[in-house]
């Protein structure tokens, strides 16, 4: 046999110059039609194009809804010294509104992320559950003065640190034992916040009516529920733990390919896994103890926002699903309080959309 290296054979040549051109030819006509590669945040230009005006469009109408909520019926003059005091006031309700919607948004994404599922969501792991257990159990212990007990930033504060505090033993316990599985956590979640769901049912049963109506008023997630004096601990908490789950967007992009392919790709799954369901447990915790539960809020955003968005890259995703979650809100509360008159109800027709949202791709899919 002839030692001539293989390479250099006429046939070998004529194969590689064919493939370098083939390979020219099709980077050349990918890069005339817009095309990128499929590493890329957008599938094409298109995509791209198609994005940004997804973003201009949810930015126009986030802010036209704000300016609504500070400016429309408002009894004072425009420009005067009324004026901008009432509008001051409707300010804290505002910025309520955006603080939840960065909360669930942020914690929503991520949450499905990490457990690799767009249908579950943080609520289902019984913060909302801890929530009523919590606010009925004031109640029942201590009577209507209760709610005014649970009243005040200390007590805001104590609320938050109970949740997340039983939110990282459950993930302590069940994400770094011997059997760490993460579907066992979420079951166990499921049972823990039925179990806590059902204290709280017998416990209202034994209330007086009067004590009743003064907690079913709490129990439904309402921007009214919120203490402008929770504030000053409730922005810092959002904004610190939203912008560390943006920082980490790059990694959260190989999480959702699963624990197996980001370990091999030198991504630490536990540890990073961790660090994500503790920022989460923040967030949703905040958002909980400021206005009450909102159960479906966070998967009628997420979904919304996989579907408009169309990228898989996280930097992306999060932006157009806060102002997604910022519209539906300050919108829905816009409408129903300046054309129905019935702001109460916001918070319920959310929550039934969103519950509509889930039963449809729970039916659409066959399976959780």
């Amino acid at each position: 046999m002839s030692s001539e290296p293989l390479s250099s054979s006429p046939f070998c040549s004529g194969s590689v110059v064919v493939l370098r051109r083939l390979t020219a030819t099709r980077t050349a006509g990918r890069e005339s039609s817009g095309v990128r590669s499929s590493s890329s945040a957008f599938a094409d230009a298109a995509a791209r194009r198609r994005y940004v005006i997804v973003i201009s469009v949810l930015a126009v109408l986030s802010v036209g809804f704000a300016v609504g909520l500070l400016a429309w019926d408002n009894p004072m003059p425009f420009g005067t010294r009324g004026f901008w005091l009432i509008a001051n006031r409707r300010l804290s309700n505002v910025t309520v509104m955006l603080l939840v919607a960065v909360c669930q948004a942020v914690a929503t994404v991520s949450f499905q992320t990490v457990t690799t599922n767009r249908i579950i969501t943080p609520s289902i792991m019984g913060f909302e559950s801890l929530y009523r257990a919590v606010q009925t159990g004031s109640v029942y212990f201590f009577g209507i003065a209760g709610v005014v007990a649970l009243q005040g930033l200390w007590q805001f504060a104590l609320q938050i640190a109970i949740m997340v505090g039983l939110a990282m033993l459950l993930y302590g316990w069940l994400l770094t034992g011997r059997y760490a599985n993460l579907q066992v956590m979420l079951l166990i979640g499921i049972v823990i916040g039925g179990g806590l769901g059902a204290i709280a049912t017998f416990m209202q049963r034994l209330l007086s009516p009067s004590e009743f109506d003064v907690l079913a008023a709490r129990l439904f997630g309402n921007i009214s529920n919120a203490d402008p004096a929770y504030l000053p601990l409730a922005i810092p908490l959002c904004v610190i733990a939203s912008a560390l789950l943006w920082m980490r967007a790059r990694r959260l992009n190989v999480m959702a390919l699963g624990a197996d392919t980001a370990s091999a790709l030198g991504v630490n799954h536990r540890r990073e896994l961790m660090i994500v369901l503790f920022l989460v447990a923040v967030l949703m915790a905040t958002s909980t103890a400021m206005v009450g539960p909102m159960t479906f809020l966070g998967f009628l955003v997420a979904t919304l926002a996989y579907q408009f968005a169309d990228t898989h890259d996280h930097r992306y995703v999060f932006p157009v699903a806060v102002l997604i979650a910022f519209t539906i809100i300050a919108g829905a509360y816009f409408v129903m309080r300046n054309v129905f008159y019935a702001q109460g109800v916001v918070s319920i027709i959310i929550e039934l959309v969103g519950g509509v949202v889930f039963l449809f791709v729970i039916l659409r899919k066959g399976r959780l």
